[in-house]
């Protein structure tokens, strides 16, 4: 099996990436998170690879990092879901916001992505909540607030204050979910205030 690959980028498109590895062009599956990390064409490139062997076919599937190779394998382990499924999945939502959704077996937001249904999301949510608050704790992101549904849109709109204001999405996003860890008072107002203080 194929676990890494190490060459020149041929050539990159949204749907394949041609590596060039000793004058043999390998076709490679990417979803849009690796395919924005990439390199110029003709430039060196450096993939993780998942080999996906059919009867009938031998298909790579490349990940700009080992998070996103582990979410792959993961959403691949979902009966009904597909390695394209599983690229598409992960096309749709950022590797961090993906991560958290599925850790939070949040549904509604998993349906956001294009090409899932409910049934779908709702396996996702269901079998890998888990696996994912797992892999959480591994990475040793900053745990995750139980929030009822009315309260995780407030943390959303601080969010989203945030983003306007002109803070990168992750920092936006860890600030505001750290205080909503802390507080008991979880008002639009309250996490914006105590949110900026920990980015300044």
């Amino acid at each position: 099996m194929i676990a890494q690959m190490n060459g020149i980028l041929s050539k990159s498109t949204t749907q394949y990436l041609i590596i060039d590895i000793s004058g043999i062009g390998y076709e490679v599956i990417a979803p849009l998170s690796t395919f924005y990390a990439l390199p110029e064409e003709n430039e060196n490139v450096s993939l993780h690879i998942y080999t996906h062997v059919r009867e009938d076919a031998l298909m790579l599937f490349g990940f700009h990092t080992i998070l996103e190779k582990d979410l792959f394998i993961m959403l691949k382990s979902v009966s009904g879901i597909g390695p394209k499924l599983a690229i598409n999945i992960l096309s749709g939502m950022g590797t961090q916001e993906l991560l958290d959704a599925i850790a939070l077996g949040d549904a509604p937001r998993l349906r956001s992505i294009p090409g899932v249904g409910k049934k779908t999301a709702e396996r996702i949510a269901l079998e890998l909540k888990d696996k994912a608050a797992g892999m959480r704790e591994k990475l040793e992101i900053a745990p995750l607030p139980s929030l009822d549904d009315k309260d995780r849109m407030v943390v959303e709109d601080a969010v989203s204050a945030l983003l306007n204001l002109g803070y990168p999405a992750k920092s936006a996003k860890n600030a505001v979910e750290k205080v909503a860890a802390m507080t008991e008072d979880i008002s639009l107002e309250t996490l914006i205030k105590k949110a900026l203080k920990n980015l300044v």
